[in-house]
This record gives C-alpha cells, structure tokens and sequence, in this order.
C-alpha cells in the first residue's frame, strides 16, 4: 500500500469560502432590491460556489485521512467525486438561469440600476480576489479547479452584470440584462461540462487524455529483454497519481531486475510514478486469454 499526500490548498479554500459566503448575502440583498435578473443569477452562482467551496474544503480535508486495508489509496477519489458534483450543479444552475432570461425577455421589468452597478462592482473585487487565491493550485487538483471555475463563473458574472448596469442607466435599454445573464451562463457552462467530463473520464478509469497509450506500449517494447507486452492499463486516481499496470514477457529469468528499473524510468517519462509489472517467462493463454484478446 502507498500514502499519497494530499496537496489540496486547505487555506486557500477557506478564504475565499468566507470572501463568497459574505458576498453571496450583499448580492441577494441586491438583487431583491434592484429587481435585476442578472445580479439574481450572480446571486445564485454564489449560492453554489459557497457550497462547491465548502465541500471541497471538506473533502481536502478527509482525502487526507490515512490509507486503510480496505482504502488502499485512501481516500483521493473524494476530490473526484466533488468536482464531479461541482460541474455538475453549475450545469443546472445555468439551466435555471438561461430559463430565467428567457422569460425576463417576454415580460422586461423595471432594474434599479444604479444598486445593481454597486453590488456588482463589489462582487467583482470580491471575486477576482478569490479567483487570484484559488489560481495556482487548480492546476493541480481537479477538486481546486471546480471551486476555481465556480468562482471564475461569478466573475464573468460580475463583468457582465456591469456591463448591463451601465446599458440600462444611461439607455434604459432592458434586455441587456437577460442578455448579460445568457452570456455570462454560456461561458460558465463550458467550464463546468469539461469538468464533468474529465471527472467521469477518472471515475471511469479512462486512459489520461495526455498520455498516448501506443506510445508507453512501444516504450516498454524498446527495452532490451521485453520480447511483447499485453494487458497494459494507464489511468488516473486524480490528475495528480497516474498509474499503470502491464503483463511482460520476459524469457530470461536473469533480466528481470534490469527490466523492472528500465520500467519504471521509463514511465517516469510520461509523468507515471505508481507503476505495477507481471514480468511472465512463457505465454499464459490458459490462463490469460481474455487478457490477450
């Protein structure tokens, strides 16, 4: 069994959960006040950042619980599992919203519009800072990038919300902000359903889209002694562990140990640190033939 640490930026969740928590309150507030669609929206992307953050602090937290003869990686697929359920909500909340646009189009009500220029424009400081905090390590963690995208989500919002105050304080031109909010959604969404799928690509154990699976075959053919290489699997347990397994055949008892580190410096290549081999002298068909088919 292997301990993986966790890198999940524990202090950096937490901050920007308290800068959104506080925000989310002023902008529903506001929102009610001006009667604005779009501040409503920001509100309601807020909403699901404030519990996207949470559960991510959550499960940065527990990921990190010790490995377990029943957990042998621990708990890492949590982070997964959030990101998942984080790309998830933003796809409906977007559903909502472009819903919600939609019949403001029908029915244009009055915005108080200069409130709603305010409380945006302090969302969008808000934002950018929690956005500026969360940066770095949504490179890094799956479960950071869709807190990460959660805010990033609210700081188009943001733009997009001044940019329809403006509009309606000085041309009392209604629709730019149903438009503000159907714009803003579109780009949110892009986001979110690549999160969705990368984390389903994980859950699937799907090969890493950065790794070419034809390309460690022929690398590990390239050692002297490998005569063929079947039953070969890369796959991610987070974006940060890769892993691979891979049955060998190796006639020469002798250059087992010489294969085994060729392996594994080999795979480090391609970025793969936890590598498992079943290095096998004669072909097992009897045994293996749904391996070799």
């Amino acid at each position: 069994m292997h301990a993986h640490a966790s890198d999940a930026p524990v202090r950096s969740l937490r901050l920007a959960l308290v800068l959104t928590a506080a925000l989310l309150v002023v902008e529903v507030i506001g929102g009610v006040l001006s009667n604005s669609i779009a501040l409503l929206a920001d509100a309601g992307h807020m909403l699901t950042d404030v519990a996207a953050l949470a559960l991510a602090l959550f499960v940065a937290w527990f990921s990190r619980q010790p490995v377990t003869p029943q957990k042998t990686f621990g708990y890492l697929r949590w982070e997964i599992l959030a990101a998942f359920v984080n790309g998830a909500t933003l796809l409906l909340i977007s559903a909502w919203i472009l819903w919600t646009a939609m019949m403001r189009f029908r029915a244009p009500e009055q915005i108080e519009s200069g409130l709603m220029l305010s409380v945006a424009a302090a969302g969008l400081v808000v934002n950018v800072i929690a956005a500026r905090v969360l940066y770095a390590s949504s490179a890094h963690s799956l479960n950071a990038r869709g807190a990460y995208l959660h805010v990033l989500g609210d700081l188009l919002a943001s733009v997009g919300t001044i940019a329809a105050a403006i509009a309606i304080r000085y041309t009392e031109w209604l629709p730019a902000d149903p438009i503000a909010s159907i714009l803003t959604t579109v780009l949110i969404m892009r986001g979110a359903w690549r999160l969705v799928r990368e984390s389903v690509d994980i859950l699937l154990e799907s090969t890493p889209a950065h790794i070419p699976l034809p390309a460690v075959r022929s690398q590990l053919e390239a050692i002297p002694g490998i005569e063929s290489v079947h039953d070969l699997h890369v796959w991610a347990v987070t974006p940060a562990v890769v892993a691979m397994s891979a049955h060998c055949i190796v006639r020469e008892p002798g250059q087992h140990q010489h294969v085994l580190e060729h392996i594994h410096d080999a795979m480090r290549l391609f970025g793969i640190e936890h590598v498992t081999i079943q290095l096998e002298r004669d072909e097992m068909l009897d045994r293996e033939g749904h391996l070799h088919a």
